[in-house]
């Protein structure tokens, strides 16, 4: 795990929690790779979706500098994502455990557009 507030080397994967804490703290771009019916079940607020099917057309979409974190359900997706996306000169991290694991870590959610109850 990274410091506090660090942003990792790209090409790497991170904990969920620390993902978490990145977004929270606005230091990287979160990309969500899952399907549109998977987004619609459930997303964190902050995320951009762009299916993987999507990413060749939607490209300029990425940001040009800063750190991406690609997330999809548990990791699979988002890993050959950042793989491209690092062969292809972005600075990006998978998030391990996708988004079962950004729930589990407490990351904020919302389930059929609405905010999750977390009390």
């Amino acid at each position: 795990m990274t410091p506090a507030n660090a942003v990792p080397s790209s090409g790497v994967s991170i904990p969920a929690a620390e993902a978490v804490s990145l977004v929270e703290s606005g230091d990287v771009w979160l990309l969500d790779v899952r399907e549109d019916f998977e987004w619609n079940e459930v997303h964190a607020p902050s995320a951009h979706h762009i299916p993987v099917g999507d990413l060749g057309l939607r490209q300029h979409e990425l940001p040009d500098n800063g750190m991406i974190a690609v997330i999809c359900h548990v990791g699979g997706r988002s890993r050959m994502v950042t793989d491209a996306l690092v062969a292809a000169d972005y600075r990006a991290v998978d998030v391990s455990g996708g988004m079962v694991a950004w729930q589990a870590s407490g990351g904020e959610v919302l389930v059929g557009g609405e905010a999750e109850d977390r009390s």
